[in-house]
């Protein structure tokens, strides 16, 4: 319990844990607060016993009652508003923290985690510490706290009753080793479950299309369903293995309660009590499981605590690519490649790949799917870094840039485009959020989309769907190529730009891609043969090696894979229905 309340503290940033140690130091004041009902009615008591209760004794247990419940609340309310900003400051930092943190992983980790897993860390898990994990973690710390002050006050008043006590406190503790063990062997299958959770519903909405056309609608409801029954037994199963020993843990505060009662009366019968004390050891009986009480219901969910730190620590463990390097404006944007090897774990993708891209010139990348050609131009923007060998820009290795120095340099239109649940003009201008509109409107008179922009309910102030949705595949590649034209970066990497747009959009995407490729420095990864006739050179990869390379022209006369490529998109290209 201990080891869980020190490791959320340590998780939680320095000006934010301060919050919650001070509001642990006013749940302390607070049980001062409540404790005031004791001296209040021994003042009162003790008028009675010695018949002789006057207005004093009565206008002084009143000012002390008035003292402790308005103390009591004003303690309160600065408790929660300590709890409140440190919970939600930390949940807010931390997932700023994991989101920076991601910005700069190398892409395998994207690729090899699921959408799903990476959303449910930044979404249930920080919610599960932002809103359970402070209320948990207060409470049960106060609650140990009220719980230790009171035992000492009680071993000073009367050690007999405050042995009582610590024995009760001693078994309590017993069984919420218990229902700690319990709570780390389910925690663990919650999470899981929530993670599972999300992730089949992300699935089933961004599949939706295909499912509906392959007519696997039920199929992939049912399985939705189970992802949600599975996660309702998680939490069922976690509640009903539980509650058991929370209930064991109830029994025991109020039968230690019971115990000091009836012993305080049992002394007071024999004589070793007076009655004053007594009386106040029964009420302090009940005040003490009360606290007790608070603090083991919400026990049982520290170790959701400790997972969640666990996952959010997880993330921000992950080796990040270094991304420190010098503020780099090169004098060049001469691209070379100095015998690189990469690997995705045991399989080698690039073996030994060498390569000179000059400033100002278009040079393709075709070859077989699964050949290298994407992972070669990731590694030339430093998505991955290289196993080992060089990739130059402007004569300095990539890596001895800043990722953001690095990044300046280059724009990327991807064949399969994201834009972001937001206007038409905030997505072009993403890169420059300050840019005017004037400038967003040039760019996409360039990328060539004006026209359909205007035409749309609200023109550049039009809302677009999540992945934009609402515009069509044409549409889309035309705002990335209006966003990087905005960037206006002297590096273009182009990832089959073309490869999904139907015919009537063909000729405008070329128009605008011909506008953002004009003295630029072009890499393409191509399929298409118009895409590559005209580029200044051709770098054939098949099995992790460039194996030819040259103009279309070059490579038309030589037997290989790029001649075989065009021939069979030319026989592909003249069939007729």
């Amino acid at each position: 319990m201990i080891g869980v309340i020190r490791k959320f503290f340590a998780f939680c940033p320095q000006h934010y844990r301060s919050k919650f140690y001070k509001a642990l130091v006013i749940g302390v004041l607070m049980s001062f607060c409540r404790a005031m009902s004791i001296p209040a009615i021994a003042l009162v008591l003790s008028g009675m016993l010695d018949d002789g209760l006057t207005r004093v004794h009565i206008l002084g247990s009143f000012a002390i009652m008035v003292f402790g419940v308005a103390g009591e609340g004003i303690l309160r309310g600065l408790a929660t508003n300590l709890q409140v900003q440190g919970g939600y400051g930390t949940s807010t930092e931390k997932r700023i923290e994991i989101a920076e943190h991601m910005r700069y992983l190398p892409m395998g980790y994207f690729n090899s985690s699921s959408l799903g897993a990476i959303a449910s860390v930044t979404t249930n898990t920080m919610e599960n510490l932002q809103g359970v994990a402070t209320r948990v973690i207060m409470l049960v710390s106060e609650g140990i706290l009220t719980t230790a002050i009171i035992a000492v006050m009680l071993l000073v008043f009367d050690w007999r009753i405050g042995l009582v006590l610590v024995a009760g406190c001693i078994v309590f503790f017993l069984v919420n080793h218990a229902l700690q063990k319990r709570s780390e062997r389910l925690s663990p299958i919650k999470v899981a479950t929530d993670t599972e959770l999300v992730d089949t519903v992300l699935e089933y909405v961004q599949g939706m299309q295909e499912v509906k056309s392959f007519g696997f609608t039920k199929d992939r409801t049912e399985r939705l369903n189970q992802a949600i029954e599975k996660n309702a037994g998680a939490n069922t199963q976690m509640e009903l293995e539980l509650v058991p020993l929370m209930a064991a843990q109830n029994s025991i505060t109020k039968l230690t309660g019971v115990a000091m009662s009836l012993l305080s009366v049992w002394f007071y019968l024999n004589g070793s009590m007076s009655l004053l004390v007594c009386i106040l050891m029964i009420v302090s009986a009940f005040m003490v499981y009360g606290s007790l009480e608070s603090a083991g219901q919400y026990s049982g969910l520290l170790r959701i605590v400790d997972v969640s730190v666990d996952r959010a620590n997880e993330v921000l463990a992950i080796e990040p690519m270094d991304i420190d390097g010098e503020d780099i404006h090169p004098q060049s944007h001469d691209i070379e490649v100095r015998d690189v090897s990469f690997s995705y774990g045991q399989r080698t993708i690039l073996d030994h790949v060498s390569a000179t891209i000059p400033e100002g010139t278009t040079t393709a990348f075709v070859g077989p799917s699964g050949g290298g050609k994407t992972t070669l131009a990731s590694l030339i923007s430093r998505f991955w870094d290289v196993g080992s060998g060089q990739v130059m820009l402007g004569g300095r290795d990539v890596r001895d840039y800043s990722m953001d120095s690095l990044m300046r340099n280059f724009s990327f239109v991807f064949q399969n485009v994201y834009l972001f649940e937001d206007t038409v003009a905030n997505n072009i201008r993403f890169g420059q959020p300050e840019a005017p509109l004037a400038e967003v409107v040039e760019a996409a008179k360039k990328a060539r989309c004006h026209d359909f922009i205007m035409a749309l309910p609200q023109g550049y102030d039009t809302v677009i769907g999540e992945g934009g949705a609402s515009l069509s595949g044409g549409e889309r590649q035309r705002i990335s190529i209006a966003r990087a034209t905005m960037k206006d970066s002297p590096i273009i990497v182009l990832d089959e730009a073309t490869a999904n747009v139907d015919p009537e959009n063909e000729r405008d995407l070329m128009d605008a891609i011909q506008e953002l490729t004009c003295n630029k420095t072009v890499i393409m990864i191509a399929h298409r043969l118009k895409t590559v006739r005209d580029a200044d050179q051709i770098l054939v990869v098949d099995q992790g090696r460039i194996v030819q390379r040259g103009t279309h022209d070059e490579l038309m006369a030589e037997d290989g894979i790029y001649r075989r490529f065009v021939e069979t998109r030319t026989q592909v290209s003249q069939w007729q229905l």
